[in-house]
């Protein structure tokens, strides 16, 4: 136990207790025990052997455009959210989706949310104007919509199980008049220049952002999104190709535990080795997917090679499915400049050599699912 590092809880009006956390950094400071050593240093690598991969895939920004939806979707179930990668790639390509429509939007606001944090913080410093901002586009017009997207909370929230109240949680945030003063003091440690390990430092960011919890609704997601703009804006990633979403959606109950222990006990090293294991674990696991990804080009090329489908069209085609997994005739008759017949008997090659899947079940107006690349996308995003 690290007294000196907790914070305190304050006895409010209502009779409940609300928690105000310490100023990052901790003090006394993180202790770089070996396990944390090595750990930090297997992160390091692990992150630079994921960024140096998008340097031989098919097409990169292709490949980490899936994954954003990915992390969108997975942060997204972490909340609760419904929603299957499928149904997102069929709401994009205009097909009405057999999810809920409300929940996949919560997914393509994340997505929203997610591309214009990169752009802005690629330019600019941190700031809670830029929260702020993100915030709105990842609540506006979903069930969290009417929950003051943008806005930091002007009410006391709490964290417990349904039907829980403010004395019965099992956290309450701070209470609403200090959480303007502690998301400057955030900022402040975020963009200030010290000699923390860039991957320590989100570490501590993320664990206070969710114990300050500014907003009425979405600060796990808030939270999430952090880590990976914190990483692309210092260079570590050149794109947004971590989805830590998975390893805490499978390790749920013992990451809640681990910003517990912070509050409780002031053990933050718990917490940072959880952290780092996790960015090795989702980092190993997407260089796999995308050496799976590019084996999975070669051994298709090699099909349609072997049974003679299509020529040079075909290869474009197959290029194209890994940018648009959901097509339909019209799309790839416009998109490769060819006529509707040539792309249909290519859909038809396609659809019999099990690349290609119906999915509407209609005769007409019918849209094709790209099954293989859809399954290692997905894969971890079952419910």
């Amino acid at each position: 136990m690290h007294e000196s590092r907790m914070g305190i809880t304050i006895r409010q009006k209502g009779g409940y207790q609300a928690y105000l956390p310490k100023p990052l950094p901790p003090d006394p400071p993180v202790h770089f025990d070996d396990e944390l050593h090595h750990l930090l240093s297997e992160a390091d690598r692990a992150l630079a052997r994921l960024d140096g991969m998008t340097t031989v895939l098919p097409n990169a920004d292709l490949f980490v455009a899936m994954y954003v939806k990915k992390e969108a979707l997975l942060s997204s179930q972490i909340e609760g959210t419904q929603a299957s990668l499928q149904g997102v790639l069929e709401f994009e390509a205009d097909m009405v989706p057999a999810d809920d429509i409300n929940e996949v939007k919560e997914v393509i606001n994340y997505i929203r949310a997610m591309d214009e944090g990169l752009t802005r913080t690629r330019s600019e410093l941190f700031s809670v104007e830029i929260l702020q901002e993100i915030h709105h586009i990842l609540l506006k017009g979903t069930r969290g919509g009417k929950k003051e997207p943008g806005k930091i909370r002007t009410v006391q929230n709490w964290i417990g199980p349904a039907g829980s109240n403010l004395h019965s949680a099992t956290f309450v945030p701070p209470p609403p008049e200090k959480v303007p003063g502690l998301l400057e003091e955030l900022e402040s440690f975020i963009v200030a220049e010290d000699r923390i390990p860039p991957l320590i430092k989100i570490g501590l960011v993320h664990a206070q952002f969710e114990t300050i919890h500014p907003f009425i609704d979405g600060n796990g997601r808030m939270g999430r999104l952090f880590i990976t703009f914190y990483l692309c804006q210092k260079g570590i990633l050149a794109r947004p190709l971590l989805y830590l979403s998975i390893y805490l959606k499978q390790h749920r109950e013992e990451y809640y535990s681990l910003l517990q222990e912070i509050r409780i006990e002031g053990n933050w090293e718990t917490w940072l080795k959880f952290f780092l294991r996790g960015i090795i674990e989702v980092s190993n696991e997407a260089l796999a997917n995308a050496r799976e990804i590019i084996t999975l080009k070669e051994r298709l090329v090699d099909i349609l090679v072997k049974n003679n489908v299509g020529g040079l069209n075909a290869v474009r085609l197959l290029d194209l499915l890994f940018k648009k997994p959901v097509v339909t005739v019209a799309d790839i008759s416009m998109i490769l400049g060819i006529s509707h017949q040539p792309a249909y008997d290519l859909v038809n090659q396609f659809e019999k050599l099990e690349i290609l899947r119906e999915i509407t079940g209609k005769k007409r107006y019918k849209k094709y699912l790209f099954t293989d690349y859809l399954r290692i996308i997905e894969r971890g995003t079952g419910q």
